[in-house]
Order: structure tokens, then C-alpha cells, then sequence
């Protein structure tokens, strides 16, 4: 099994439901407020629809439903945060939609701890540690498997995760 590489540095962090997670803060570009979508027809359930933002089509993951839980309900504190992941070589935002943005942490090397093992049976591969804070764990999330072209398209039964992961998500940009 491979071993996510975990850091010290800054990783933003954000609540879905009663659970608080974490991503490293490099590939976030932005943090909005909900503007509300276009939906898009036929696109799997967890693809909630797209943004305009600043004349880019950025497809909005609902975070919640990729996990296997309900829909993100919207309220004042719903927000989108903007990331950017390599797909097929080429940079894509993408944006995934939250409960509520929580802080940024500063992380030492000390607070964090490898994902533990679950045993067989238990799909963890979009947990890439643990950082310890105060009398609780924070989940950090692997974003290239948990927003990854390849692992959704997976998600949805496609054949091959060439092009057919890429159309998964890939809109004009």
C-alpha cells in the first residue's frame, strides 16, 4: 500500500456535518460564498453542478455525497473552496462544497500521524493522517484521490479512466 507523504505546514479546515476535516492549504486557491449552481444533466450524484467563476466553468463536488452521506444542505455558512489538482497532466480548479469553513492550522510535524489502518474491507485511501487537536483528531484528506478524475470515474462504473475519468469532470474551462 502506498503511503501518503504527510507535512508540517498550513492546512485549512472545514466542517461536513459534525465531522471537521483537512487539506493542505497549497492547492487552495479560494474560499466563496455559495453563489448557487447550474445544474448539469446527467452528471453523477456527488457533481452538484457548475460555477462561473471569473468566466472559468468550474464543476462543484458536494463533498458530503462523494463520502457516501447526504446531500450538504445550504445555509449562510455554506461555502465553496476552490482547489486546483492535476488531471491529465493539466492544471483544473474544481470547486467542493462545505458546511462551513472552520481555520487554518499551523501543523508541526509532531500533531500529525499516519492514517491508520482500518483492515480489509474499509475504503480509506482519501485519508491521508490525523492531526491531533486539542482532545480530537482532525482528518486530513489525500485531495488527488478524494477530487481525482480517475477514483470518481471509478465511483461511476466507467470502463477506463482515460478519457472517459476526464469527462467525468472535464467542462470548457
Amino acid at each position: 500500500m502506498n503511503t501518503p507523504t504527510l507535512t508540517s505546514g498550513q492546512y485549512l479546515t472545514f466542517g461536513l456535518g459534525t465531522d471537521t476535516f483537512a487539506v493542505e492549504i497549497a492547492p487552495i486557491r479560494e474560499i466563496i460564498e455559495y453563489p448557487g449552481l447550474t445544474s448539469i444533466p446527467m452528471t453523477p450524484s456527488f457533481i452538484r453542478g457548475v460555477i462561473n467563476l471569473r468566466g472559468a466553468v468550474v464543476p462543484v463536488i458536494d463533498l458530503s455525497v462523494r463520502f457516501g452521506r447526504a446531500v450538504t444542505g445550504i445555509d449562510r455558512r455554506t461555502c465553496i473552496v476552490i482547489i486546483e489538482i492535476a488531471s491529465e497532466g493539466e492544471m483544473q480548479s474544481l470547486g467542493i462544497l462545505v458546511d462551513r469553513v472552520n481555520e487554518v492550522l499551523d501543523v508541526s510535524a509532531d500533531q500529525i500521524e499516519p492514517r491508520p489502518g482500518f483492515g480489509l474491507g474499509v475504503h480509506a485511501d482519501f485519508v491521508k493522517g490525523m492531526i491531533r487537536h486539542g482532545d480530537h483528531f482532525v482528518v486530513i484528506l489525500d485531495t488527488d484521490r478524494t477530487l481525482s478524475a480517475t477514483e470518481m470515474a471509478g465511483l461511476v462504473g466507467l470502463p477506463d479512466v482515460g478519457q472517459d475519468a476526464q469527462a467525468v469532470l472535464a467542462l470548457p474551462a
